[in-house]
C-alpha cells in the first residue's frame, strides 16, 4: 500500500470523524433522542411503537443489535423486528416475536393493522389474548355485539370463539395465542376490559404494583399481569420457576437478568423467558417502568 493512498484514507478518515462530532454536537455528546414535543409523544405507550433505535452513529453500523437469543431466554428488540403479512389478516403486518421453534408452548407477536384492516381468526382450539398498543380498534363477536377498544385495552377470546377485530385507521396491538389446556366441565368465556378498571393487588415481601387482567380461576390456563415500578424499584425475589413469560415493555427502562446475563432494556424491548431460568428486573430513569407479562398458571406441569 503506497504514501498516497495511505494519506488519502487517513484525510477521508479524519473528515469524517470531524463530520460526526459536528453534527451530534461533539464526540462525547449524548445522541439525540426520536422524541419531539409534538403531541403524539404524550399518548400511552407511544414509545413502545416508537423506540429509541440506537444512538445514531450505530444505526448505520451493519450487523448491530441489541437481540439476543440463548437456550432459555431472548431479547428481541425492534430494530431486528421483521414485519409481513399476517396469515387470514387483511391489511396487516405482523412481527412474530415468540413461538414454539424457539422452546415456548405460545405464540406473541405484534398486529400492524391499517386502515380498513380485519383480523383473521386464530388456529382450531386456541384461545387468543389482544392488547391495544396504539390507536383503536372495533371486537365484534357472532352474536353482533361489537365494542371498541382504545389503547389500554384488551380482550381474550376463547377457542374457537368466531369474532373479528376492524381497524378504520391504524393500529398496533400485541396478540398472544396457545393452544388452551382443557379440564373437564371448565370453560372460558369472552373478556374485555382496561387495565385502569383492574385493581391493585398485593405484593407480600415486593414493591412493584401488579394488575391481573385474567381471572385467576381455575378455568383459565395463562394469565396476563401489568407490572409497575418506580425509578429505582426492583424485584426482591431473584425468581426461577416452572412457569414460561412473554414480555412487552411498555414504559421505561432498566436491567433484566437472565440467566448469567444482564441486559440493559427499555420500551419497545419483548423478552422470553424459558421454565426456570433466573429472571430480576430493576426500574432505571426518571419515569415509571412498566411491562405487560404473559404466564401459564393453574395446571400441573406434568
Amino acid at each position: 500500500m503506497n504514501q498516497a493512498f495511505l494519506l488519502i484514507l487517513t484525510t477521508l478518515t479524519v473528515s469524517g470523524l470531524i463530520n460526526l462530532a459536528v453534527a451530534e454536537g461533539g464526540f462525547c455528546s449524548a445522541a439525540p433522542s426520536i422524541i419531539d414535543s409534538g403531541s403524539d409523544t404524550n399518548q400511552l405507550y407511544w414509545k413502545a411503537t416508537n423506540p429509541t433505535l440506537s444512538p445514531s452513529h450505530l444505526q448505520d453500523l451493519p450487523g448491530f443489535t441489541r437481540s439476543v437469543f440463548k437456550r432459555d431466554h431472548a431479547l428481541i428488540t425492534p430494530e431486528s423486528h421483521v414485519f409481513s403479512p399476517l396469515p387470514e389478516w387483511t391489511l396487516t403486518s405482523g412481527a412474530y416475536l415468540i413461538t414454539p421453534a424457539m422452546g415456548s408452548h405460545f405464540v406473541m407477536y405484534l398486529a400492524k393493522m391499517q386502515e380498513n384492516s380485519q383480523s383473521g381468526l386464530p388456529p382450531n382450539d386456541a384461545e387468543r389474548f389482544i392488547f391495544v398498543v396504539q390507536g383503536a380498534v372495533t371486537l365484534t363477536n357472532t352474536s353482533g355485539t361489537s365494542q371498541k377498544l382504545m389503547v389500554d385495552s384488551y380482550a381474550y377470546l376463547p377457542p374457537n370463539f368466531h369474532h373479528s377485530i376492524r381497524c378504520d385507521a391504524c393500529a398496533t396491538l400485541v396478540v398472544f395465542e396457545r393452544r388452551r389446556s382443557s379440564l373437564d366441565n371448565l370453560h372460558t368465556e369472552q373478556i374485555v376490559g382496561s387495565t385502569d378498571q383492574q385493581p391493585l393487588l398485593e405484593t407480600p415481601g415486593e414493591v412493584f404494583q401488579l394488575r391481573k387482567l385474567i381471572p385467576t380461576s381455575v378455568s383459565y390456563d395463562f394469565n396476563i399481569h401489568i407490572m409497575d415500578f418506580q425509578p429505582g424499584e426492583y424485584l426482591n425475589v431473584k425468581e426461577v420457576h416452572y412457569n414460561q413469560h412473554g414480555l412487552l415493555l411498555l414504559e421505561g427502562q432498566g436491567i433484566y437478568r437472565l440467566g448469567d446475563s444482564w441486559y440493559p432494556v427499555q420500551a419497545g424491548d419483548v423478552i422470553w423467558m424459558a421454565p426456570f431460568v433466573p429472571q430480576w428486573y430493576a426500574a432505571l430513569g426518571k419515569t415509571r417502568s412498566r411491562y405487560l407479562l404473559y404466564k401459564d398458571v393453574n395446571r400441573n406441569p406434568l
